[in-house]
């Protein structure tokens, strides 16, 4: 019996993204230039505060992939590499197909993932086993199909709340076939969800292989997280720093109000309990608001005076 080829494409093109022009920075941008542009685009356009509803979400999805991209020095360059590849024309000949044991089989979500058929043709569906599918035995015995890998961007909503998503699948015939994934609550990156039985066919009547989806947080324009912990820089006047001052914060679960004590520094840590993403045992983490003062762009002849007089009495 002679062993299948493998087959690494699928005939089917996708769109190329020019994730640059998402962002409206340069090719030789460079890192801070590109996280600047994404945090400026991602401010308007983010759900939690546009106001245009869908439109916004779709386009914040854009300009969140191209930031997944382009912040990513591995992804960028594998992505630069691409080059004349695209430069004359517009589609790009993706790879969702994988080998198993039946034959091709194309791992096409249709940008379910929250990622687009771009990204998930040139950074999405790998493979782990046999690549083809016999795992070490005799051609002519049933042996278990290639587990598959992609991945699956997930808000932090959806991590503090747990959630379900409907993704759709391609299949070699080009009948979509639509699933639920369950994400639990807590879930932390890196980690995966297991679909059973949804990776590629055995051979000779062996098992399907499972699909593993790679959970991805969803870069937000406000919060960092780093373990269970979340943060967000607070933008605070030089006087408030001076005088002390309260301001109401927004945190995934909603608003609050922060007192700063007087003569707070720069880059401090301001700590509000229980706000976080949910850790192992259940428990939430914290929420760390990080003072940022804010210098005014240009001050009136007014506030010239104000300051001139300050600095003159700390030289007095």
């Amino acid at each position: 019996m002679a062993m299948p080829k493998p087959i690494f494409q699928s005939n089917m093109a996708v769109s190329f993204q020019d994730y640059y022009e998402v962002l409206g920075v340069d090719r030789d941008a460079s890192d801070g230039e590109i996280k600047k542009a994404f945090r400026k685009l991602a401010r308007t356009l983010h759900p939690d505060v546009a106001k245009d509803g869908d439109v916004s979400e779709e386009k914040f999805k854009k300009v969140n992939e191209a930031y997944e991209v382009l912040g990513d020095p591995e992804k960028r360059k594998k992505y630069d590499k691409l080059g004349a590849n695209w430069e004359h024309g517009s589609d790009f000949g993706g790879g969702y197909g994988h080998p198993g044991g039946g034959g091709q089989y194309e791992y096409n979500f249709g940008g379910s993932t929250g990622f687009s058929d771009f990204f998930e043709s040139m950074f999405g569906n790998r493979t782990s086993g046999d690549p083809f599918g016999y795992g070490g035995a005799a051609p002519n015995r049933p042996a278990r199909g290639r587990d598959i890998e992609s991945d699956l961007l997930v808000t932090l909503d959806e991590v503090i709340n747990g959630g379900e998503r409907m993704l759709q699948l391609q299949s070699p015939s080009g009948k979509p076939r639509k699933f639920k994934v369950k994400i639990p609550k807590g879930i932390k990156a890196g980690q995966s969800i297991r679909c059973a039985g949804l990776g590629s066919p055995g051979v000779n009547g062996g098992k399907t292989g499972d699909l593993f989806l790679k959970v991805r947080y969803e870069r937000h324009p406000f919060y960092r997280v780093e373990g269970s912990d979340i943060f967000s820089d607070l933008e605070v006047a030089p006087w408030e720093c001076v005088l002390g001052a309260t301001k109401e914060i927004t945190t995934p679960q909603g608003k609050v109000r922060l007192k700063i004590p007087p003569n707070s520094e720069n880059g401090i840590q301001m700590r509000v309990p229980k706000r976080g993403l949910p850790k192992t045992n259940g428990e939430p983490g914290d929420f760390f608001a990080v003072v940022e003062i804010v210098i005014p762009e240009s001050i009136s002849e007014e506030e010239r005076t104000h300051w001139q007089a300050l600095a003159d009495l700390d030289a007095s």
